[in-house]
């Protein structure tokens, strides 16, 4: 389908390479500058506003807003925790293990935010009094991770860069528990996760071209994309009570119901790269263009 319901707002840091998008506490989205070494902040009317961060290159990933009001993200290159203020100051945590390039991070139902480690085989827990603990898990690479209906957090595990074991959606308790179920598809690369409105989890099969959805029984079904290797990258649910996903190579942002049926919407930049993606205070889904150096809005209404 076109993109006529989708807005795009430029990033005034030129080759910013933007990775992670969150709704802020304030009403606005906030996000991360992998290539800019910032963090961004864009209201719904558009106005973007930038804050640098203290450590050259710290390659800033995924954010997520805490439950203290302020925000949170990852810095893989710098291998910290970072914590932004709504006015812009920024506080910084160095993890325990080195070289573990922190991903992604959502915050738990336990008050504290939890994140993915590119390397290590862990993943990573972190009060907003700064305290990091580690979890061990079965994979090296750990990516998407999102706050189950169980009270449980779900994440990724993956072989998109060779690692092996992976291929599985894990389980993990907030008492340090895990429990992982492999995806029936071979070579699929689960990236994303997301708690859908049905009471599962569904994530994105980056190299299977299918959007995935897990029981927190572990139950795994998955439905292919219409477009071929379109690369699913992050995934969200809607406000409209579907699930709305990134297609990082078709340019591409896709829509499932619950049922399986998807629909699809072309970026208007091209090759733009569509990445992280988010549910905004206004309704409308929020997403990254990577390549494209934007930020994007797509309403949730047909």
């Amino acid at each position: 389908m076109t993109g006529q319901k989708i807005a795009e707002f430029s990033i005034p840091t030129v080759k910013s390479y933007p990775a992670g998008i969150t709704a802020g506490p304030d009403g606005a989205l906030w996000f991360t500058e992998s290539g800019g070494n910032k963090i961004g902040r864009v209201t719904t009317a558009g106005a973007v506003t930038e804050f640098a961060l203290p450590n050259a290159k710290s390659d800033p990933e995924g954010i997520t807003a805490g439950p203290d009001g302020a925000l949170w993200f990852t810095e893989g290159d710098a291998n910290k925790i970072g914590r932004i203020t709504l006015d812009g100051q920024v506080s910084e945590y160095p993890l325990q293990s080195p070289q573990s390039q922190p991903s992604e991070i959502t915050a738990g139902p336990d008050k504290a935010m939890w994140f993915t480690q590119f390397q290590g085989h862990q993943i990573g827990r972190i009060t907003t009094a700064g305290r990091i603990t580690e979890v061990a898990i079965p994979s090296n690479i750990s990516l998407g991770i999102t706050a189950g209906p169980d009270g449980a957090l779900w994440f990724t595990e993956t072989q998109i860069f060779g690692a092996s074991p992976g291929d599985d959606v894990g389980q993990l308790t907030t008492g340090g528990s895990v429990t992982t179920f492999v995806v029936p598809t071979a070579n699929s690369s689960p990236l994303g996760i997301t708690a859908g409105p049905d009471g599962a989890l569904w994530f994105t099969e980056h190299n299977a071209n299918k959007i995935g959805r897990v029981t927190t029984r572990g139950s795994v079904t998955d439905f292919a994309i219409p477009t071929p290797a379109t690369h699913p990258h992050a995934i969200a649910k809607g406000q409209d009570g579907a699930l709305w996903f990134t297609e990082y190579d078709a340019n591409q942002i896709g829509r499932i119901t619950t049922a399986g049926a998807v629909t699809e919407y072309k970026v208007p930049t091209q090759n733009g790269a569509p990445s992280g993606i988010t549910s905004g205070p206004d309704g409308a889904l929020w997403f990254i263009e990577h390549n494209g150096n934007k930020i994007g809005r797509i309403s949730a209404q047909e």
